[in-house]
């Protein structure tokens, strides 16, 4: 499992800030973790990063990508007489999770600490209480009682927005519960897979590419920049699946569970894997003896969904980390299954050679 290097950079980068469009925070701890291990580190121009390993072969390229964008919000207006401010969101929120959580508004002039609120349920007319709260009868609080005050304590509109949720282990240190998981978590099993390569003296008949990218909650922006830029011959993509142990979720709609292994998806809104690829994941999986799920997202998209198609196309998969809560301030995940997504990970990566890799394409 995971030592206390690696735990404490995870904790660094699930609280760190970092909506779509702002990751530079995060970008710099991933940076200063993973500059023993590089070989040589690549950047586009919208704030990716990529961390090159080189192996016994230039080629194949072997790109293991995760966004590192959360979603978040952003700041739509300063209300005049309350300094109350409305926010529109940077990536997917259903908006019955939004009310009474905590958050971080991040100004010119520093942080500032506030909460999402409504109309009190108290003075709800009959018909208001049937229906959840829309998010635009929604704003965030940061304790000042005009828009004068508001101003002057740095808010201004454009102003990024992400929750307050601070990393904990729960469970006797099993699960981890935080904000941001996704998909910071895909982030740190790349990361962790390059350290362990570096570390053990691993070979691998490729050149790895490590891309922590931008913008995917936003358009999977990030990912399409770091393809031009890597030219990837095969790509796992490593981001949260969704858990569907939960209740009200039938086991036909979300099929993984947290603590039965790393996921790999058949399908999803974005991207049709390769199915020699995907066939070569599962067979790897059961030889090495790491347990991994089969699931679909049907409405859910990645950055495969851009990588898969850059150049004259690369051979990709999406392998998931089954996550409780996604997309709200705090999602809960097993660790275990975490260690097993970087194993399966090296597993690939050891057996990925050129020949390999050409027949994934062949017809």
């Amino acid at each position: 499992m995971f030592d206390e290097k690696a735990l404490n950079v995870l904790k660094r980068m699930t609280e760190s800030f970092g909506p779509s469009g702002f990751e530079r925070e995060t970008a710099k701890i991933i940076k200063e973790y993973m500059l023993p291990y590089s070989d040589e580190i690549l950047t586009d121009k919208l704030g990716s990063i990529v961390f090159v390993c080189r192996g016994e072969s230039e080629r194949p390229h072997v790109l293991i990508a995760g966004h590192i964008d959360e979603v978040g919000f952003v700041i739509s207006g300063i209300d005049e007489s309350t300094g109350f401010l409305s926010f529109n969101p940077l990536g997917g929120w259903w908006d019955q999770v939004l009310l009474s959580q905590r958050v971080v508004v991040r100004t010119e002039k520093g942080d500032l600490y506030g909460v999402i609120a409504a109309k009190p349920p108290h003075l709800l007319t009959d018909e208001e209480r049937q229906k959840p709260v829309d998010r635009r009868n929604m704003y965030i609080d940061i304790g000042v009682t005009s828009g004068k005050e508001a101003i002057e304590a740095g808010v201004k509109i454009g102003d990024p927005v992400v929750p307050w949720s601070p990393f904990m282990l729960i469970n006797g240190g099993r699960v981890a519960m935080g904000k941001a998981f996704d998909d910071r978590i895909g982030a740190f099993v790349m990361m962790e897979t390059i350290r362990r390569i570096k570390e053990d003296r691993i070979s691998h008949p490729n050149t790895i590419y490590g891309a922590a990218t931008v913008q995917e909650e936003v358009g999977a922006r990030g990912a399409q920049t770091v393809a031009h830029i890597v030219d990837p011959d095969v790509a796992l993509v490593i981001e949260v699946d969704i858990a569907g142990d939960v209740p009200g979720i039938k086991p036909m709609e979300a099929p993984t569970k947290m603590g039965r292994g790393p996921s790999l998806c058949t399908y999803d809104s974005s991207m049709i894997p390769n199915q020699p690829l995907k066939e070569f994941v599962i067979k790897v999986a059961r030889e090495a003896g790491i347990p991994l799920q089969l699931s679909q997202v049907a409405r859910g998209g990645t950055d495969a969904g851009r990588i898969h198609i850059s150049r004259a196309g690369c051979p990709s998969v999406v392998i998931g980390i089954p996550t409780r809560h996604i997309h709200s301030h705090v999602g809960l995940l097993s660790l275990e299954d975490v260690e097993n997504a970087v194993k399966l990970v090296i597993e690939l990566v050891k057996r990925l050679d050129k020949e390999t890799v050409e027949s994934f394409t062949v017809i």
